[in-house]
């Protein structure tokens, strides 16, 4: 993995965090909490998204989008639980 695709990876997931935040809370998280919201997030819709026959694209928006999705997802699913417990 080269500097660039690090670079790349992290810009991905601060946006793809950034806007979950935005979507399903209102805020953001701060840089690191976005970042890894948007990687877990991105992890999670690459894994979710293809069973589901849901195809975006390639390129960078498509993988902000991806990762968005998932991440929404996963802060949906982080909120289910906060409020079971």
């Amino acid at each position: 993995m080269t500097i660039e695709s690090l670079l790349v990876f992290l810009i991905v997931g601060a946006v793809a965090g950034w806007l979950a935040g935005q979507i399903v809370k209102g805020h953001g998280f701060g840089l690191v909490g976005n970042i890894i919201v948007g990687i877990v997030g991105a992890f999670l819709a690459g894994f979710l998204l293809p069973r589901l026959g849901l195809m975006i694209g390639g390129g960078i928006v498509a993988a902000i989008i991806n990762a968005a999705i998932g991440a929404v997802i996963l802060l949906v699913l982080i909120g289910l639980f906060k409020r079971a417990t």
